[in-house]
């Protein structure tokens, strides 16, 4: 049995560089590694990968997939299914004897914000909200969307809502890859995404493709 005591205390990591980058941002992949693999096959060269979290599904781990950003040295945060995993109600599922227990570890060091300035754009990457309560679902007609635009930042990256945006609002440029494991967005024609932003233009880029499941 693989018994952790997880703390919920919010956690954010810090960043400066001063060069510009390429980022690629792969969110919500819900375990799906043969389409996370596909999204870093088919993205342009980047500098790093970004993970707005939700990596797995709450009652399941994916060692893959944690050994995958692991590797590639993404900048990953947890989402509201890897909170589920490592509350009281995921007790039981963490008993899986097939978890690797150092993958496991590592997921539950992963901060609950990444704040980075790159260049001077200064970029803050969340999972659903970064205010409280934690968990609403932020899509393009959410009036509560322009309360991201007020924040003091350049860039906002969440995920959460499986729908992709981008979207200037009092000059925070707002982007959701949208998921590149599970997709629920009709809008999209239910094909998976991720996101490519390029800090130099202060642009983003969509890329979808169909689950390889």
């Amino acid at each position: 049995m693989l018994c952790y005591r997880y703390s919920r205390a919010l956690a954010s990591v810090s960043l400066v560089v001063s060069k510009p980058m390429r980022i690629g941002i792969v969110s919500d992949i819900h375990g799906n590694i043969k389409a996370l693999d596909m999204a870093l096959d088919r993205m342009d060269k980047v500098d790093e990968i970004w993970c707005p979290g939700d990596a797995i599904n709450q009652y399941e781990f994916s060692n893959r997939v944690i050994a995958r950003l692991q590797e590639i040295g993404a900048r990953y945060i947890l989402g509201n299914h890897e909170e589920v995993f490592l509350s009281d109600a995921g007790a039981r599922a963490r008993e899986d004897e097939s978890i690797d227990a150092v993958l496991l570890s590592w997921m539950m060091s992963r901060p609950h914000f990444v704040d980075k300035t790159v260049n001077g754009l200064r970029i803050l990457m969340f999972h659903s909200t970064p205010w409280e309560p934690y968990g609403e679902y932020l899509y393009p007609h959410t009036p509560d969307l322009n309360r991201v635009g007020d924040l003091d930042v350049d860039v906002a990256i969440y995920g959460h809502t499986h729908t992709q945006l981008a979207k200037k609002i009092n000059g925070t440029l707002i982007v959701n890859p949208g998921s590149v494991g599970l997709t629920s967005d009709i809008s999209s024609q239910r094909l998976l995404s991720y996101a490519v932003l390029d800090t130099a233009s202060r642009t983003v880029v969509f890329d979808q493709f169909e689950d390889v499941k």
